[in-house]
């Protein structure tokens, strides 16, 4: 027999509490409740709710097993079986109680740091501090009530649920299911949609139909046993899940402020483009694509989403963090860990792509780094295809409709991984993730590195975007992969247009143009006119307007690299001068190159010009243009470049810019008017370093011209001593080139080329390969030597 709710016992009145379901009877009460308190509770408030009229025979109750603390986890109650299996329709309605933090900030509860070290989570207290709670802060209860269904409602979604019937979930199961996901739903507009997360990740992931079918499929394929498969892909399943609880994400995100706060100032971002992502995330699964240049990039952009009211990402990390104790914490958060190779372990391949279909059918927002590490260089990497090739094939699948991609650009003022990358590009081996690698990063943040900036690219829609794809093969079978690289750059662009320019990475600019010289105060500012004006004139995103009348803020970006060891000041009599000693040039130029990007076309079209004017070729349109994309082709793994018209466009958009009568000049043939127009010139202060690392690749490849195979591994080896020769030898003017980050670059292009391996033609592009490196290296020191431009042509 059911229990029938006839208790004396009625409690406390709470705050808000919810009003009876207005419906006819019978109405079962579905109560989820952690211990003798609890369930007191919530009997209470039935019993002072219960309308006098209703028949006390049909309000009832049974006690679902609670999710809050899985180690006390019950079994189902008997009676709800018997009662889902007996006459009528009764109304089901889940209930439970909910304990809120005390801590208030804004106006809002959230859970303090020091709460929750100091007595656990105040969501979920023990049931001594439960009963104390009760009697002193009654005010931090709250019963929340689902939304009611009927019997046949429920039933009626089974029958049509593919899970229970392929997977043999009983209607007992799936009605208490049902309850405990409502109650989720019903508590989050409660807590807020900061705790919107998979309640029953590994459970709901097994239980698909297409996990099921696949896990068949596998077995067949391998021939291993049923059982042998299923139990194999449930530790991946295990391994690869994450598993939140909001009382890790408020410890977690608590961490992070406290770590945020001991190393920068402020964090800028824009509250209404974190309202616009909420409103999207609402209609379709939200896909974050952060640029990564250190390790607080995803503790900064976790910390503003919770700050604003978002859900946290599942964020997929490598396996390398996953060291105790910080990768149970950060799976507990969010982060669910990959390995670095699986290539040939199909059944981990089958999960991961079923829990990537799992998260974007739930529209759980998504977060990886698509260059896949972080960037040794400043510059944007080369995106990793891996990750979104999962969830574009997920999504050409049809787990979802449509999915939003959200570029986003973290920048620094500066950061505390500089020394480390810097060492790195000098050859240095990369330090392992570990506790202790933790320990020391935190004990090096004595000083503050100034302010980090959060930037939301354009979203981009997946459907928007294959719509606007017209040359995909069509008689191609799978013509998705084309798609993906496309859909990689065309989103790198963008992190990329909205990457904004600090005044630390235009003051290493200027520094770095001096050639090893010291500058004063007036001298960078001087340096940066024609910059800033740029910016000025593109309107380039900026962190802060500069106004080099007032040159304080140069003034104070110095004074912040000087204090962390990358700029050194010397005070002389009549002056402070500031300089970059050649120990700290690759520190310096990862600044630099975190914004070198924008002034990148215009580089290319003014060594395009002079290329022309070297080659005594006819000064055409043309002619620019193929100068340009020589250059582009040889830049290709440096940077991102638009498709070949938009790039066409964007080399005129650069002349005119510089010239609106450009189209005159060169009917005239007018080069060295052109190039007037281009003072004072840039393309040496931002293209040498690179073309002098690619120039040490050429050379040596060059010397091995007659050799059947070059070892690309060597090859990087070598690339060192012999930069590090050139550079004593002043045949590199530029220290920042000697970097193993750059000659990895240059070892690509060339293996892209086909410079590795012996064809009939091999000797011939190995010695052109290095004759057009050397030759836009002489390009870039003329370009350095020029003084002026007259009427009369170039005085070198």
């Amino acid at each position: 027999m059911l229990q029938v709710m006839d208790t004396p016992y009625t409690g406390l009145s709470l705050i808000d509490e919810p009003a009876w379901p207005i419906a006819e009877g019978p109405i079962i009460f579905l109560l989820e409740e952690s211990g003798d308190l609890e369930r007191k509770v919530l009997q209470g408030w039935i019993a002072r709710h219960q309308p006098a009229a209703m028949h006390p025979g049909n309000v009832q109750m049974a006690i679902l097993p609670q999710t809050r603390r899985r180690r006390r986890r019950r079994r189902l109650d008997n009676r709800l079986d018997a009662f889902l299996a007996g006459q009528g329709d009764p109304l089901l309605v889940p209930i439970r109680l909910a304990w809120l933090p005390s801590s208030s900030r804004d106006g809002k509860r959230t859970v303090g740091l020091r709460d929750m070290l100091e007595l656990g989570d105040p969501r979920d207290p023990d049931p001594i501090r439960q009963h104390v709670l009760y009697r002193i802060h009654p005010e931090r209860l709250r019963i929340v009530m689902a939304e009611p269904a009927r019997v046949s409602e429920i039933r009626e979604l089974w029958m049509k649920d593919p899970r229970g019937q392929e997977s043999g979930t009983g209607f007992t199961d799936f009605t208490a299911l049902r309850a405990w996901l409502a109650l989720e739903r019903s508590e989050r507009m409660l807590r807020g949609s900061r705790y919107k997360v998979p309640k029953f990740p590994t459970e709901s992931l097994i239980e698909r139909p297409s996990f099921t079918r696949g896990l068949a499929a596998l077995s067949q394929e391998t021939g291993a046993g049923y059982s042998q498969m299923a139990a194999r892909t449930r530790r991946y399943v295990k391994e690869i899940a994450a598993n939140h609880s909001p009382y890790v994400i408020d410890l977690v995100t608590g961490a992070f402020h406290w770590l945020i706060t001991k190393a920068y100032v402020d964090i800028n971002y824009d509250d209404a483009e974190l309202n616009a992502l909420y409103t999207m995330s609402q209609q379709h699964p939200l896909v974050f694509l952060p640029s990564h240049k250190s390790n607080f990039d995803h503790l900064l952009l976790q910390y503003v989403l919770y700050e604003n009211g978002l859900p946290p990402n599942h964020t997929a990390g490598g396996i390398n963090m996953n060291f105790f104790p910080i990768g149970p914490l950060l799976r507990r958060s969010g982060v669910f860990f990959i390995r670095r190779e699986f290539k040939d372990n199909e059944p981990y391949k089958f999960v991961l792509r079923e829990y990537i279909d799992y998260l974007l059918e739930k529209r759980f927002p998504l977060e990886w780094y698509l260059e896949g590490g972080r960037s040794r260089s400043g510059k944007l990497r080369a995106p990793r295809l891996g990750m979104l090739a999962y969830v574009f094939n997920s999504a050409q699948r049809g787990s979802v409709d449509d999915l939003i991609f959200i570029p986003v650009s973290i920048a620094y003022d500066q950061i505390q991984d500089v020394g480390s990358y810097a060492s790195e590009a000098a050859g240095g081996k990369k330090q392992s993730e570990s506790f202790g690698w933790l320990m020391r990063t935190v004990r090096s943040l004595r000083r503050r590195y100034g302010a980090a900036h959060i930037r939301f690219g354009a979203p981009l829609s997946l459907r928007t975007f294959m719509a606007g794809l017209s040359d995909l093969p069509e008689d191609a079978e799978d013509q998705r992969s084309p798609a993906v690289p496309k859909l990689a750059f065309e989103i790198s662009n963008r992190i990329n247009e909205v990457t904004p320019i600090t005044p630390i990475s235009l003051v290493t600019l200027a520094l770095l143009s001096a050639k090893g010289r010291s500058l004063t105060l007036d001298e960078v500012v001087d340096v940066l006119r024609p910059y800033i004006e740029y910016v000025r004139q593109r309107d380039l995103p900026m962190t802060e307007k500069l106004d080099l009348d007032d040159p304080r803020l140069v003034r104070l970006a110095l004074d912040n690299l000087t204090d962390h060891g990358v700029v050194t000041r010397f005070d002389g009599e009549t002056a402070s001068v500031f300089g970059i000693s050649r120990e700290q040039h690759l520190a310096a130029a990862y600044y630099r190159n975190t914004i070198i990007h924008h002034f990148l076309t215009s580089a290319v079209t003014e060594l395009a010009l002079l290329a022309v004017r070297t080659s005594g070729v006819e000064l055409t349109e043309k002619a620019i243009l193929d100068e340009a994309f020589a250059l582009r082709d040889l830049l290709k793994f440096e940077f991102f470049f638009a498709p070949s018209e938009e790039f066409e466009d964007q080399i005129r958009a650069e002349l005119t810019l510089h010239d609106p009568n450009w189209r005159a000049k060169v009917r005239d043939g007018d080069v060295d008017g052109l190039l007037r127009a281009f003072q004072p010139f840039q393309s040496h202060i931002v293209l040498r370093p690179f073309f002098e690392a690619y120039r040490v690749i050429g050379d040596l490849i060059e010397q091995d011209a007659y050799s059947s195979v070059i070892d690309r591994d060597e090859l990087g080896k070598r690339a060192m001593a012999l930069g590090q020769q050139y550079a004593l030898q002043a045949r590199i003017h530029t220290p920042e080139a000697v970097s193993q980050v750059l000659f990895d670059a240059a070892i690509n292009l060339a293996d892209n080329r086909k410079l590795f391996k012996q064809t009939p033609d091999v000797v011939e592009l190995r010695t052109t390969f290095a004759r057009q490196l050397r030759q836009v290296v002489e390009h870039l020191q003329a370009i350095d030597a020029i003084t002026t431009v007259t009427d009369a042509g170039l005085l070198e």
